[in-house]
């Protein structure tokens, strides 16, 4: 079970971040920009769970919870505000971490769908 909740939010994580790549894909149809508008009230939530069920199933794939704890680390940049104490240092990953932030959604997705089929 958890290993699904894992999957979709890699899925819908991957979407979030890739959306810049994504829309270039998708050309006029906007089908990926009406997606992320849906999936977008929720970045919160799919951060904290990317982040959450990748430290839960870390041992099974190492390289794929590392992905995800880094997708979510940057889902979740807006909320390290509120850290006081791990502000300075989780701004400076993300920060770190934004100029892939494409590549990283990208890499979400396609580890979703590895892992789904």
């Amino acid at each position: 079970m958890i290993s699904l909740l894992l999957i979709i939010a890699n899925i819908a994580g991957g979407l979030l971040l890739g959306l810049a790549t994504l829309d270039k894909w998708d050309g006029e149809s906007n089908f990926f920009n009406k997606i992320a508008g849906f999936l977008a009230p929720f970045q919160t939530v799919i951060g904290g769970a990317l982040v959450v069920l990748a430290i839960l199933t870390f041992w099974g794939n190492v390289l794929f919870s590392i992905a995800s704890i880094l997708g979510g680390l940057l889902l979740l940049t807006h909320v390290f505000g509120k850290v006081p104490a791990m502000e300075t240092s989780l701004r400076k990953l993300s920060a770190k971490l934004m100029p892939f932030k494409a590549i990283i959604g990208i890499a979400l997705i396609v580890i979703g769908l590895i892992r789904l089929f």
